[in-house]
């Protein structure tokens, strides 16, 4: 028996990355804040991106970044942070030299039946808010309450 030459990943499409984008500015507006938002997905690839006008610059590569690292590790905010403070030093100090690595919250992976599919990423608001806003998102997919 020998190992397959290739595996088929499963990846967000364009229709459900429309949907995330679409219930992430939906929240924001009715938070009353400006966000830039990025789906990518499973392999970090941008899938979709909007920004609000009037939202910082700054955040767009942040909403990015959120969404690469979400979708890298296909872990919550909250998983990694444990991983960064149990683990050996070296691993919090390794995962924060990778250019995709944040702790900042308002990234979430998507999964869709246990399978990760994309992740999602706000940047704009409040921590608090982007994470509202990302939950949003995937609650567009999953039909969880957000």
């Amino acid at each position: 028996m020998s190992a397959p030459l290739f595996v088929r990943e499963a990846v967000i499409t364009h229709g459900a990355a429309l949907r995330v984008l679409a219930a992430t500015v939906a929240h924001a507006e009715k938070l009353g804040i400006r966000i830039n938002v990025a789906v990518v997905d499973s392999a970090g690839r941008l899938a979709g991106f909007v920004r609000m006008p009037g939202s910082f610059g700054m955040s767009i590569e942040m909403a990015c970044k959120k969404a690469r690292c979400a979708a890298g590790l296909g872990a919550e905010p909250e998983i990694v942070e444990q991983i960064v403070v149990h683990e050996a030093p070296r691993v919090g100090e390794g995962l924060m030299l990778h250019p995709d690595f944040t702790l900042i919250r308002g990234g979430l992976p998507l999964r869709i039946e246990g399978e990760l599919i994309g992740a999602v990423g706000v940047s704009g608001g409040s921590e608090n808010q982007d994470v509202a806003c990302a939950q949003a998102g995937v609650a567009a997919i999953t039909g969880d309450a957000a």
